[in-house]
């Protein structure tokens, strides 16, 4: 991996290395916007904000004092003082998840980095036309297959007979770094630059492992990180937490919650 950690200071402040605004959780689905927030500050970060509704938020207070908690009706305030925008982590798919969703793409500078993944990526591909409009310039989005034949109106094994042509694919059309998770993972850039990831293993095909991912790579964006050489870092150190868990824990008993206790044991390897 060619791409380095992002520089730490001395003379610095937690604003130095950037807030971002997880849109993440629903009810049922509380632990995604634990573990998207929690890992963008595992990785430096100097805030995240989380913008959910109020159960989730109650959720998340009782694991962790770490994260900024953001009421839903005030998400233009936070959207406008956010140096990276994440969205999608257990969102659902209700009439209120749509309704955030569409709020953000409609209030969201098209310069500022924004980062959409899971439910995120399934309302999008139900409203492509009110994204493209917007001709946004600094979006990752991190879809599984399955997402991803949603995004392009293919079948599954489609995307599964080509998994760096269908990245690449995804990327044109979006404008947009594509992050595509399999047992391979690819990064993949509008103009056809890929990376193809080393790291990883069957231990990451826990649910909530996405979501350790997606806000591993909001948290390098936060700190001014290329978005390119965020996704291609965040790709391989999700990863190398995942084979250094599995050493540890085996493959089979590794939860996606472990996943952040190994995080900084990969960046201690890559440093």
């Amino acid at each position: 991996m060619d791409y380095k950690l992002p520089r730490r200071y001395e003379d610095s402040n937690k604003s130095t290395y950037g807030r971002v605004l997880n849109f993440a959780g629903s009810d049922y689905m509380p632990g995604a916007a634990y573990l998207s927030s929690v890992a963008a500050l595992k990785v430096g970060c100097g805030y995240c904000f989380l913008c959910s509704t109020g159960r989730v938020i109650d959720a998340v207070a009782a694991q962790t004092q770490n994260v900024v908690f953001a009421p839903l009706y005030k998400r233009n305030e936070y959207i406008s003082q956010a140096d990276v925008v994440e969205i999608g982590c257990g969102l659902s798919q209700s009439d209120d998840a749509i309704c955030i969703f569409k709020s953000v793409i409609e209030n969201l500078d098209p310069e500022k980095p924004l980062i959409i993944d899971a439910d995120g990526l399934n309302i999008l591909a139900n409203n492509s036309d009110m994204f493209l409009d917007k001709d946004f310039q600094n979006v990752i989005l991190t879809p599984h297959p399955k997402e991803a034949a949603r995004l392009l109106g293919v079948e599954v094994e489609e995307i599964l007979s080509d998994l760096p042509s269908y990245a690449k694919a995804i990327s044109a059309g979006f404008n947009a770094i594509t992050v595509l998770k399999s047992h391979k993972t690819y990064v993949s850039t509008p103009d056809g630059t890929l990376y193809e990831n080393t790291t990883g293993n069957n231990a990451l095909a826990k649910a909530g492992s996405g979501d350790v991912l997606t806000g591993i790579i909001a948290g390098l964006v936060a700190q001014n990180m290329n978005l390119y050489h965020a996704a291609c870092l965040g790709v391989y150190l999700h990863g190398l937490a995942g084979d250094l868990a599995r050493d540890d824990l085996t493959e089979y008993s590794v939860m996606a919650s472990d996943l952040i206790d190994y995080i900084p044991k990969a960046i201690k390897q890559i440093k």
